[in-house]
């Protein structure tokens, strides 16, 4: 399968570079281009793309408010975002994450990192780890905005899918929550995947933020 890939980024440079890199595998395609985020939204509207990878920091409209609106526009079948930046802050990957992005890079990683990266956002994963994104959303819980309560989404899960989303978010794989819980790993595979249809995820990371905003984790909890 060819991953279709959108750049996003305000300097030339830098897009021709990444273009350079990615069309040099037979698996990914780079099928736009776009100045900031609000070309992106514009380049997405008529374009099918799998993956963006996204500046942050842009004129016009930085990349954090171009994932918020198009995770938002698409919250589940929409393309998945890979945001890069310059700046090695936990404020910049906590923006990102909240907003929809589906993993967090520098720019400055290694060429098969960011390679790497992209094939695991194309495949519905993060390549943020869930106890880092725990460890994040701990320390800027308090931006969150959400009131402590149950979020009526997390109605639709069983029992057992709502513990597992328990130890999703505090940063357990899944073969740890299969030791949990006593059960195989490809059992917490299916509840893992049930989870993100039900409440219309994209990934692991989005179910550790939805976690904490309804109040199933609280910081340090």
């Amino acid at each position: 399968m060819t991953v279709r890939v959108v750049i996003v980024d305000d300097q030339a440079l830098v897009r021709a570079g990444f273009r350079m890199v990615l069309e040099s595998q037979p698996d990914l395609e780079v099928v736009g281009e776009a100045i900031d985020g609000a070309d992106a939204l514009r380049v997405l509207a008529r374009t099918e793309a799998d993956v963006v990878v996204m500046d942050i920091r842009m004129p016009t409209m930085d990349g954090v408010e171009a994932t918020r609106r198009l995770c938002a526009e698409r919250p589940a079948g929409g393309p998945r975002v890979l945001v890069l930046t310059t700046f090695d802050t936990e404020a910049d990957a906590f923006a990102a994450l909240q907003a929809g992005a589906s993993g967090f890079l520098l720019k400055n990683v290694p060429p098969e990192e960011l390679l790497a990266a992209i094939r695991v956002v194309a495949q519905g994963d993060s390549v943020v780890a869930p106890s880092i994104t725990r460890r994040l959303l701990d320390r800027f819980a308090g931006q969150l905005g959400a009131a402590p309560g149950a979020d009526p989404r997390l109605a639709q899960l069983t029992e057992r899918e709502r513990e597992v989303l328990l130890l999703v978010a505090q940063g357990l794989s899944n073969a740890e929550i299969a030791a949990r819980v006593h059960v195989a790993e490809a059992t917490v595979k299916t509840h893992v995947g049930r989870i993100l249809a039900k409440l219309q995820l994209r990934d692991r990371v989005q179910a550790v933020v939805l976690a904490y905003e309804s109040g199933l984790v609280t910081p340090g909890g």
